[in-house]
């Protein structure tokens, strides 16, 4: 049978108006702060539309395969969920498909290793039933701003320009990228806070594996590094029970804003992970002689461009524990400092321990109707490395959500903080 398709022929017009997009609330960014912020503001009866300049959702949860969720559980020997909502429900899923495996009393708490590709999934499903409209490939090109408020966000596609118009707006972007293009202040690192290429290597025998001993491993990572072209002498190797397969977290890379420099950084992390393979088979045989990269994840970036918020969290506030009158989110997680190529800050904290998030460090400075959640919410670098974890970034996202939709067309500096913290009573208060 003949086919006969037919073609029309087309040519850019000279000018060519926006896609106009009208919601309630704009969230920049579809990692797990971002996915927070519009699945809670959908379910709060919102129109959402969420944006991201990669071509799927789940940021660097799924792409960059960090494997991990960190800051979701309290400290010691009985470790409750200090963030739900979606963290909950996230965790639930993972552990109907047995895609999910606890660490209990690393670091004094209970990291949850889970596998990418159930995550991703149930992002997608979890956003499509939410009827949040997603827009992937967006590149943000420019903003319309009055006074305080933003109006509108204008985004690059490759299928046209695209022109969101909303009430509110979250920059869960990871980079403050909403915040800087509408010309408010930000924080850069006066000193480098290096990435890591994550990567899941194939082909480990998981037995060798366990009996490593994580010091001795150091030493041999510090003694070799030099000749190696290794930068990082330390790091994790979490072995996938049953699988015959281990994500591997002992790189380091910068994380630099220049554009030219950050699309070299994909090479250099790669780059960092062939040389971590061959020193991992040529000093530990038993258990990687067989070993091969599965995946390479995208850069995984801690700290790049951050907001100047309302409120600056400082580490001594993370230490003490200080509760905020404004406290909207809580964790445990450590004080986590990459500022070393070589090594990593690590201060762990107490069973009885826990620090808070101010709503202060989420409201850029002069801002009305747009909040920062996720790594880009305002305070030092030490203070930051202990709230940048999936558990924070999901609670501060629904936090965002529910102060947009309590400022309404007012100020989220104006909203009554009693009430946004009843909302969030389960990532403040609930401990079973």
């Amino acid at each position: 049978m003949a086919l006969n398709l037919e073609t029309r022929i087309t040519s850019r017009p000279p000018t060519v108006a926006p896609r106009v997009v009208e919601v309630d609330l704009c969230v920049l960014g579809a990692g797990v702060a971002g996915v927070s912020a519009a699945i809670e503001a959908a379910r709060l009866g919102r129109k959402v539309v969420l944006c991201d300049a990669a071509p799927s959702l789940g940021g660097q949860a799924v792409g960059s395969i960090i494997g991990s969720f960190c800051g979701m559980f309290s400290n010691g020997p009985k470790p409750y969920l200090v963030t739900r909502g979606i963290a909950a429900e996230i965790l639930d899923h993972l552990e109907e498909r047995k895609a999910v495996d606890y660490l209990h009393g690393r670091r004094r708490t209970t990291i949850a290793l889970y596998d990418e590709t159930v995550l991703s999934r149930w992002i997608e499903t979890a956003v499509d039933a939410a009827g949040v409209i997603a827009l992937t490939g967006a590149l943000l090109t420019g903003v319309v701003r009055d006074g305080g408020r933003l109006r509108s966000v204008l985004f690059q596609t490759r299928y046209g320009l695209v022109e969101v118009r909303a009430e509110g707006f979250v920059d869960a972007s990871g980079d403050a990228a909403l915040v800087w293009a509408a010309g408010f202040p930000c924080r850069e690192p006066a000193e480098p806070v290096f990435g890591t290429q994550m990567t899941i290597l194939d082909g480990v025998e998981e037995k060798a594996l366990a009996a490593i001993d994580r010091d001795e491993l150091k030493g041999r990572l510090a003694d070799q590094a030099a000749r190696r072209g290794l930068r990082r002498h330390d790091g994790f190797v979490f072995a996938k029970p049953g699988r015959r397969r281990c994500l591997v977290n002992m790189t380091h890379m910068p994380t630099p804003l220049d554009p030219l420099e950050a699309s070299r950084m994909a090479l250099d992390g790669r780059d960092q992970v062939d040389r971590l393979l061959a020193f991992l088979k040529e000093n530990y045989p038993k258990a990687f002689a067989r070993a091969g990269v599965r995946v390479y994840g995208m850069p995984g970036i801690r700290m790049t461009r951050w907001i100047k918020g309302r409120h600056h969290m400082v580490a001594d506030e993370v230490r003490h524990g200080v509760r905020y009158a404004d406290a909207i989110a809580r964790c445990t997680w450590p004080i986590e400092l990459h500022n070393r190529a070589d090594d990593v800050h690590w201060e762990e904290f107490g069973d009885d321990h826990m620090h808070y998030v101010p709503l202060g460090a989420m409201i850029p400075e002069g801002a009305d109707n747009l909040l920062a959640a996720g790594r880009c919410i305002d305070g030092d670098p030490a203070a930051l490395s202990s709230v940048r974890v999936m558990g924070p970034c999901i609670a501060t996202g629904a936090a965002a959500a529910h102060a947009l939709d309590l400022a309404g067309s007012g100020s989220v500096s104006q909203i009554d903080i009693k009430s946004l913290q009843a909302r969030l009573y389960d990532n403040l208060e609930r401990c079973d």
